[in-house]
């Protein structure tokens, strides 16, 4: 028997495989009980914090309560970040996140994204394997969204998001799962880290994020 799925997830098929949208912006994997996040950019509220901005000090739980929120739903065997997981370099969220490392079970692999300075040796010291490119089967994961012969590839880096227009003329940006022909871009995990509007054209397909819920959006 396949995995339950409740109302606030959507699933969907690529290749024959079962893929779980998640509104925290995951992505499970069933077949391989593997999880997907882009974008957490850790460290990002901190950053901000220390350069003057009035950012409350409860954001910076934010995060990590996503990353146990879908962790906990999923219980995945292992987990692949999709790059960007830490905004710059070491700042006192990396604390937090030694000890969210020393609290799950599942193997943790970084796929390097443009802000991953930190060295590979020191996530490598709390047990995450970072790499520049990850295959499996007919799937390719990196940070930056990519096209290659006979691939279909799960990128992040855009933050993709889309423009709803609702009644009386308001408009609503959302973020969202993006997928193209052979691509499916990952929304931003993290908080505070904005979306790259995208206009969808003919056979994409759009899954806006809500903090309750997975819709697909008829475009």
């Amino acid at each position: 028997m396949g995995r339950p799925v409740i109302a606030m997830t959507k699933n969907i098929n690529i290749l024959g495989q079962t893929f779980i949208l998640h509104p925290s912006g995951g992505m499970f994997w069933e077949e391989e009980d593997l999880l997907v996040i882009s974008d957490v950019h850790l460290g990002k509220v901190a950053h901000f914090r220390k350069h003057g901005s009035a950012i409350p000090q409860l954001a910076l739980k934010g995060n990590f309560l996503k990353l146990d929120l879908v962790t906990g739903f999923f219980d995945p065997k292992k987990i692949i970040f999709l790059g960007d997981l830490f905004h710059s370099y070491i700042n006192y969220e990396w604390q937090h996140f030694d000890q969210w490392m020393q609290d799950i079970s599942a193997e943790v692999v970084l796929v390097e994204g443009n802000h991953d300075v930190i060295s590979p040796k020191k996530y490598e010291a709390l047990g995450v394997k970072v790499i520049p490119e990850l295959i499996i089967g007919d799937f390719l994961f990196t940070h930056h969204p990519e096209e290659r012969e006979n691939c279909f590839n799960f990128s992040g880096h855009i933050h993709p998001g889309v423009k709803i227009n609702g009644m009386a003329r308001q408009q609503l940006k959302l973020p969202c799962f993006f997928r193209r022909q052979n691509q499916m871009i990952l929304p931003a995990f993290g908080e505070f880290t904005g979306k790259h509007i995208l206009e969808p054209k003919a056979g994409d397909e759009v899954y806006v994020v809500t903090k309750e819920e997975v819709i697909y959006l008829n475009t």
